[in-house]
C-alpha cells in the first residue's frame, strides 16, 4: 500500500519524470538516498510502469485526434484475438479499450489529415476479419488531457 510520502513522490514524478533525485528529495523533504530507495521500491512493486516522453501530436504533424468505436460480428476467440493482434500493429492507435455498451472497442487514434484518417479506416481497420461496424468521432478541441493518476 502507498503511504503519504510514496504518493507525494509519485505525484512529483508524474509531473516531471526527468526530475533529479536531489530535487525530488528536496520537494518531498527526504534525504536523496532515502528518496532513491523509495523510487526503486515503487518501480519494483509495479507502481511505476514506465518513463515516457509525451510528444505534442500537432507539432509532430498529427492534426486529427479521433475516437473510433468498433463492433465485431462475433465474439469468438478467433475474431477477438485477431482484432487485438491487428490493432497492436497500428502505430496510429494510441489506445484500444474493450468496453461494454453498443460497441466492443473504443480506439483513440491520431491522423495527419482527413485523407490519412480515411486510409486508416477504409484500408486498415475495416478489412480486419470480424469488424462489423465502425463509428468515428473527430475531436474538435481537447478540453482536458492528462496522464496523471490522482493519488490523494
Amino acid at each position: 500500500m502507498l503511504d503519504k510520502l510514496d504518493k507525494h513522490i509519485l505525484t512529483e514524478l508524474q509531473e516531471d519524470a526527468r526530475i533529479s533525485n536531489t530535487e525530488l528529495a528536496r520537494r518531498v523533504n527526504l534525504s536523496p538516498p532515502a528518496t532513491h530507495a523509495r523510487v526503486r521500491r515503487l518501480e519494483e512493486n509495479g507502481f511505476v510502469q514506465q518513463y515516457v516522453t509525451l510528444v505534442n501530436r500537432q507539432q509532430a504533424g498529427y492534426d486529427m485526434l479521433c475516437f473510433v468505436r468498433v463492433r465485431l460480428q462475433l465474439h469468438d476467440t478467433e475474431q477477438v484475438t485477431g482484432f487485438h493482434q491487428a490493432v497492436q500493429q497500428m502505430p496510429e492507435v494510441l489506445e484500444c479499450h474493450f468496453v461494454t455498451g453498443d460497441h466492443d472497442y473504443l480506439l483513440k487514434i491520431v491522423a495527419h489529415n482527413s485523407e490519412d484518417l480515411e486510409d486508416f479506416l477504409v484500408n486498415r481497420l475495416t478489412p480486419i476479419p470480424g469488424v462489423a461496424q465502425i463509428h468515428t468521432s473527430l475531436v474538435l478541441r481537447e478540453v482536458k488531457s492528462s496522464t496523471a493518476i490522482p493519488l490523494s
